[in-house]
């Protein structure tokens, strides 16, 4: 699929105008009866998960709150102009809505930022607190000790597959690849013998954002013997031969052609064309991707393939040469934080309470497709059948890993990206991109790096 010169701009102008919408959110002379709910709202049209949700909790919430409103407030953009925007909201009080939907991935440099309110008095006389696993309240801890956001699900990571395409190629119904070679070698038989489709999507670049760094990324570097971040040190890491055999990959993908063209690899809205266009038309062999692609797919999706889940097979990342524990996996997730310059932030938490009944936590984890952080609703018959592989991705989080939670890490990841970039386009080699990771590495991390 060619980009599109202008693609990028009808996000940007919609951004432009739902952030100038903003000016009137919070500060003095804010309705002390309405509660302001921003969120990021999917830049495909036909996408509205997220929106069906908030309005029914806002209908939920006006009828059990009488005289209270809620106001939505969503943000259209891709995910780096999301937290861009985000950002520029939280700063002034004439700007911050109430309530927002964070990235657990830049949570941490928010809290650091002195944007968001720590939460602890509230969780304290909240009981549903305690039904949430250690490791997804961990995600909005911050260094102080204190707890900044409630998160609404997690999510972890492996590979998709066309079961028809692997058939026109010879490849088992079954497959599942012991080591990165495995899948290379699939997505180059799918080269030769299935020519008009495109083998093997792996996210890359500064126009995917997050998702080049944590889908691509990340998956690979845990499958070495390396990482990001020295946890007994307290440093980042430069120099690593795992830093540069994961660069490898994602070279390897687009020097010989087994990922998506390069101009579409590196659209903004490469996200939407894999999930809406190239999956469901059997245009993709192999995808490495999240636990959440079938939101897209549900009925009044608008995107809607109910036969995806016999379509599509589900296959673990392998580590890089089939050593233990064999198989890869990343989680993240969001989480509904409170800006320190919220007019309201009483009606913000008693909103989060309304959504995070167990109820109403089930309806959105199987809506958007997400992997329970509450221990009642992952116990649930009722969410543990609701959809095909969520019991394959549920059992990833034991082989999950998730992102170093300090400040400096979305400098990290823009580093990371900048790095996958180059040897996307061909413009660096490998050894050249990691030298220029391991530079802005120490000037982002102020110099805290340890030499492998």
């Amino acid at each position: 699929m060619p980009v599109r010169p202008t693609a990028v701009l009808p996000s940007l102008l919609a951004t432009a105008l739902a952030v100038s919408a903003l000016t009137a959110c919070g500060g003095s002379g804010s309705d002390p009866d309405t509660v302001k709910i921003s969120f990021k709202q999917s830049t495909d049209n036909s996408i509205h998960v997220m929106d069906d949700y908030l309005a029914d909790i806002k209908k939920q919430f006006e009828k059990a709150n009488p005289g209270k409103k809620v106001e939505l407030v969503p943000i259209k953009a891709p995910d780096s102009e999301y937290y861009t925007k985000l950002q520029q909201m939280l700063r002034s009080a004439k700007t911050a809505p109430d309530l927002v939907y964070e990235d657990t991935f830049l949570i941490n440099s928010d809290i650091t930022s002195g944007y968001l309110k720590p939460l602890d008095a509230y969780l304290a006389k909240w009981p549903d607190w305690n039904r949430f696993i250690d490791t997804a309240k961990a995600a909005a801890k911050a260094e102080d000790g204190k707890t900044y956001g409630v998160p609404d699900g997690t999510d972890t990571r492996g590979l998709w597959y066309d079961k028809g395409i692997f058939a026109k190629a010879g490849l088992p119904a079954d497959w599942q690849p012991k080591t990165w070679d495995e899948v290379l070698d699939a997505a180059r038989t799918i080269k030769r013998r299935v020519p008009d489709v495109t083998p093997l999507n792996v996210y890359t670049g500064k126009p995917a954002g997050e998702a080049a760094t944590m889908q691509g990324f990340e998956m690979l570097l845990h499958g070495t013997e390396d990482r990001l971040y020295d946890d007994a040190a307290k440093k980042w890491i430069a120099g690593s031969q795992g830093f540069e055999d994961a660069l490898s990959f994602v070279e390897t993908v687009y020097r010989e052609k087994l990922g998506p063209d390069v101009s579409t690899a590196l659209d903004p809205n490469i996200q939407t064309i894999v999930r809406g266009d190239l999956l469901p038309k059997g245009k993709l062999g192999i995808n490495l991707d999240g636990s959440w692609l079938p939101q897209d797919w549900l009925p009044g999706s608008g995107h809607e393939w109910p036969e995806w889940s016999s379509k599509l097979g589900l296959a673990y990342m392998p580590t890089q040469h089939g050593q233990a524990p064999g198989k890869v996996s990343m989680s993240g997730g969001w989480t509904w934080a409170v800006p320190a310059k919220a007019a309201n932030p009483d009606l913000a938490f008693d909103f989060i309470r309304t959504m995070q009944t167990k109820a109403n936590a089930r309806k959105w984890y199987v809506a958007n497709s997400g992997i329970s952080v509450r221990e009642d609703v992952a116990a649930d018959p009722a969410y543990a059948k609701a959809q095909p592989g969520i019991k394959f991705f549920t059992d990833l989080v034991a082989s999950t890993h998730y992102r170093p939670a300090y400040p400096a890490y979305p400098k990290v990841s823009t580093a990371i990206q900048e790095a996958m970039e180059g040897v996307t386009t061909g413009d660096t080699s490998v050894e050249e991109a990691a030298r220029n990771y391991d530079d802005s590495l120490k000037e982002a991390t102020d110099d805290q790096v340890i030499e492998k």
